[in-house]
């Protein structure tokens, strides 16, 4: 098999795909004939094939996809009839904490924000596949130690949290006004349709 044929399949699975795909998986394809290295190469070549189309080939955490460039977002979005459900700034700064300073305990999170968290936040975010349990801290009650998923990562288009834009260590709320985390203070990141409710401190869900 040519370089050319190689290159198509390549184009043609992740194009299909529901999903990332790793080199694993993209090398299981031609019986492991083909290695990660000339992946990379082949990988590197579509990119740079499509650096002027509206679609981009991305590395993200859980493998290789297409998606639509940022810019043409406002235009695609005219498609869904239904405005995105937005999330709490509440929600988003738990998030932001459990992002930048995981793994991090409920009571890690109160002590920064200086307010209770409701269980119904943290519940809304692992519901949402954001946010996993990875393990208890060896004291009083072993509280769970919350951790970002690979998940998050593909939705935010991330291929891994150093990523993420530094912030000021005392200044979490600056992960909420620029870089990835601001797409999700607007509207939900991942493209697919998912119904979320608005969530406050009071742990009530409001429907926008």
């Amino acid at each position: 098999m040519n370089t050319q044929d190689t290159k198509r399949i390549l184009e043609t699975a992740l194009l299909c795909a529901g999903e990332p795909l790793t080199l694993k998986t993209l090398a299981h394809m031609f019986d492991d004939a083909v290695g990660p290295d000339t992946l990379r190469h082949l990988l590197a070549d579509l990119q740079d094939e499509w650096g002027q189309r509206g679609i981009e080939l991305v590395s993200v955490a859980s493998g290789w996809r297409f998606q639509s460039r940022p810019q043409l977002k406002p235009y695609l979005d005219k498609l869904r009839p239904e405005k995105p459900p937005r999330y709490a700034r509440a929600t988003l700064e738990t998030l932001a904490i459990i992002a930048y300073k995981q793994p991090v305990t409920r009571g890690d999170i109160e002590d920064i924000r200086g307010v209770t968290v409701n269980s119904l936040t943290i519940k809304q975010l692992a519901d949402r596949g954001w946010v996993e349990v990875i393990g208890h801290r060896e004291t009083v009650g072993r509280p769970a130690l919350l951790a970002t998923t690979r998940q998050f990562l593909d939705d935010l288009g991330l291929a891994s949290l150093t990523e993420l834009p530094e912030i000021a260590d005392d200044s979490l709320g600056q992960a909420l006004e620029a870089g990835p985390l601001l797409a999700l203070a607007e509207e939900d990141a991942n493209p697919s349709p998912t119904a979320v409710a608005q969530e406050g401190d009071d742990g009530n869900a409001q429907n926008i």
